[in-house]
């Protein structure tokens, strides 16, 4: 039986990967929980409004003091050290994802597309480490695995363009917006550059496709009882990315996601058909790129 806490922040965090995580087999499930309990835990004191630097740290502290000594009586970091220590986890998987967390509270806008890919192998692509090693995969997927968690934190970037102008945040590099004579993401700005910002937004969810099918390029090392819930979760983030990619401005009207019943529903037909997926956004997403290329 999962803790009621860890349940609750996990469902509160995410839609796409609560909902798609229920169908992973028993004990997969459980430490995938326990799991997201803890980056999510990490990750909304630093989206806290304002920010809770000093909860982040006293988490970040209890960490290191659970790493060394043993539990200390906090379900979320002593189950994640569970898992932690069961499935092998390298501790500089961890270290990286709390130092992309810690940039949070002090870095706010990134210049280059290698700042933002950075940032990313903490922030999400050692969640696709974490999730290699839950389900005992072989080290040769790991860099798939990065990339899929590369893709899905980009296009949450995407997404969340309104959300992260309010936090005075922009993750999507300024070199490249330069390009389309974009200086910042504001509706004001965007509104005035209306050509440029679309092709920018088309083309950065090109972007995102490149790392998705190359990420899918090593689903093959996934064992079909666990790649239903992991190509539910892309195939949302498909779903996500053709909104967008349809209508560049609907990010500053609402935040797009996919409702509960649309996650449950895409992961049984997964149940039934494995084959391509169904939601990729118009121009995009046809062919996997090589790694050269990405």
């Amino acid at each position: 039986m999962i803790n009621s806490k860890i349940v609750k922040i996990f469902k509160q965090g995410s839609t796409t990967y609560f909902y798609s995580s229920l169908f992973f087999p028993s004990k997969v499930r459980e430490d995938v929980f326990k799991l997201y309990a803890f980056v999510r835990m990490a990750d909304n004191f630093v989206d806290a409004i304002p920010q809770d630097d000093k909860g982040f740290y006293a988490f970040k502290a209890k960490y290191h003091e659970a790493l060394n000594q043993g539990p200390i009586g906090d379900v979320v970091i002593d189950s994640f050290l569970d898992v932690m220590q069961r499935r092998n986890f390298e501790p500089e998987w961890v270290d990286a994802f709390l130092n992309s967390m810690e940039l949070d509270l002090s870095k706010a806008k990134y210049d280059t597309l290698k700042d933002t890919v950075d940032y990313m192998y903490g922030s999400a692509e050692v969640i696709g480490l974490f999730m290699s090693a839950i389900m005992d995969l072989p080290k040769e997927s790991y860099i798939y695995a990065r990339h899929l968690g590369r893709a899905m934190q980009y296009i949450n970037f995407i997404r969340d363009i309104a959300e992260d102008l309010r936090f005075g945040r922009r993750y999507l590099p300024l070199d490249i917006m330069k390009q389309y004579e974009l200086t910042d993401l504001d509706n004001h700005t965007t509104s005035h550059h209306r050509e440029g910002y679309i092709q920018f937004m088309r083309n950065e969810i090109e972007r995102y496709c490149g790392w998705q099918r190359y990420a899918e390029s090593g689903y093959h090392y996934i064992p079909k009882r666990y790649l239903i819930p992991i190509k539910t979760a892309g195939e949302m983030y498909y779903w996500t990315a053709r909104k967008i990619y349809n209508d560049p401005y609907i990010v500053y009207e609402r935040k797009v996601k996919p409702k509960p019943r649309r996650v449950v529903g895409t992961t049984l037909l997964n149940m039934i058909d494995t084959s391509t997926p169904k939601y990729r956004p118009i121009g995009a997403c046809l062919s996997t790129p090589h790694p050269e290329q990405i």
